[in-house]
């Protein structure tokens, strides 16, 4: 079985894990109605997608 020779120190653990970190969600504003919105998805307010309506939008009742 394969056992390390020594133990890894808390700095090289961490250096490892360096590119693990979470990074934060880029939003934009949709061009249709200003809503806050991920990129390269259809917007859930208005349906539309780089300037075209790609679905029916959500009524307010349903």
């Amino acid at each position: 079985m394969a056992v390390p020779q020594r133990r890894t120190s808390k700095t090289a653990k961490r250096l490892r894990r360096s590119h693990l970190a979470l990074s934060e969600t880029t939003l934009t504003t949709c061009k249709n109605c200003g809503a806050q919105i991920k990129q390269h998805r259809v917007c859930p307010e208005c349906g539309f997608y780089k300037g075209k309506q790609v679905i029916s939008a959500k009524s307010k009742n349903d």
